[in-house]
């Protein structure tokens, strides 16, 4: 069985983790945003140039530019007339002023959700449990954040809750081999709340920092497997009244509006506190992530730009926005 070795210096290993990830981490997400931002600042920007005011015509443009990146209604109605109030209490020199406002007004729709997850020490130990539909890369989100979480300090364990697809068990039993965790897992087919039970116990005998669950890549419109869902919630509390401590909706930002179908789903059934977005490097549809925060102002603990483990990241709203526009980080 693998060692639980905790790092000598913690703080310092948090430091040095935090230089080498923010380091490029503006430019991965510059870089990530790409497709929507093509279609997002590119438009924006060609609409506002040279303008001094918010006329009929220009807000109408530019309501089908955020409509097309998946804003979605409620949020794009938000931001214009966000826009327009702002637009209102300043004389704009240039179509740069009239962005420079867009963007403040980008930065506040988003700042309520950005809400880096704080591991409570306290738990022993914090159970993070990954819902979400299938594809949408919930098990390599969990690799991903194992490897974080390790460079903080802490002492990890994976729970191989979908028990549906062996693919998925033999995927997750990789990236513990890979990052030296231990994998709590059963056959397939197996009982996800059994194989879950199994695994808080053992995280809590090992005195474990931090265990994270994976589950079944649910469809959100089959009921009887949301109820399964509830039933794995249920079991957890039998051992810890507390737990889950997270649980962590993974969407794919390619889905578009169908991320808000799925979330309203999940919220059905799990008392999700996080969302990691995925795969917007693969996307021009990025702008979802305003819908969702207008929807249901869920933090967004994690946003993810590509295949490296450095792609997953925590959010941050000035930088998304920043590099959304292409305006340089601050």
């Amino acid at each position: 069985m693998f060692g639980f070795s905790k790092r000598k210096d913690k703080q310092v290993n948090e430091e040095k983790s935090e230089i080498v990830t923010n380091g490029t981490w503006f430019s991965r997400v510059k870089a990530g945003l790409g497709k929507t931002r093509v279609q997002f600042s590119g438009g924006i920007a060609a609409l506002l140039l040279g303008r001094k005011t918010l006329d009929d015509d220009t807000l109408e443009a530019l309501e089908t530019l955020l409509l097309s990146s998946d804003v979605g209604i409620d949020a794009t109605q938000t931001i214009l007339a966000n826009l327009v109030e702002r637009a209102s209490r300043k004389t704009l020199k240039d179509g740069d002023a009239l962005m420079q406002l867009l963007r403040e007004t980008l930065i506040d729709l988003l700042t309520p959700i950005q809400a880096p997850l704080v591991i409570d020490q306290s738990k022993g130990p914090y159970v993070i449990l990954v819902v979400g539909v299938n594809g949408v890369g919930k098990t390599t989100t969990i690799g991903k954040m194992t490897q974080r979480f390790q460079q903080e300090g802490h002492t990890v364990m994976l729970a191989a809750g979908d028990t549906f697809r062996a693919a998925a068990v033999e995927q997750l039993q990789a990236w513990g081999e890979r990052h030296q965790v231990p994998v709590i897992a059963q056959h397939t087919g197996a009982d996800c709340a059994s194989v879950i039970f199994d695994a808080v116990q053992a995280a809590k005998s090992r005195k474990v920092d931090i265990l994270i669950a994976d589950t079944a890549g649910r469809l959100h419109n089959k009921a009887h497997l949301m109820t399964e869902l509830e039933k794995v919630l249920r079991v957890m509390k039998k051992i810890d009244d507390s737990a889950p401590h997270e649980v962590l909706l993974v969407l794919d930002a390619g889905t578009g509006q169908n991320a808000i179908s799925q979330t309203e789903a999940f919220t059905k059934s799990a008392p999700l506190t996080g969302i990691a977005l995925t795969k917007l490097d693969g996307t021009a549809r990025g702008g979802i992530i305003f819908a969702l925060a207008k929807r249901f102002a869920i933090p967004v603990r994690f946003i993810g730009v590509g295949e490296q483990a450095a792609d997953l990241n925590r959010f941050n709203a000035a930088e998304f926005v920043d590099a959304l526009l292409d305006t340089p980080a601050l």
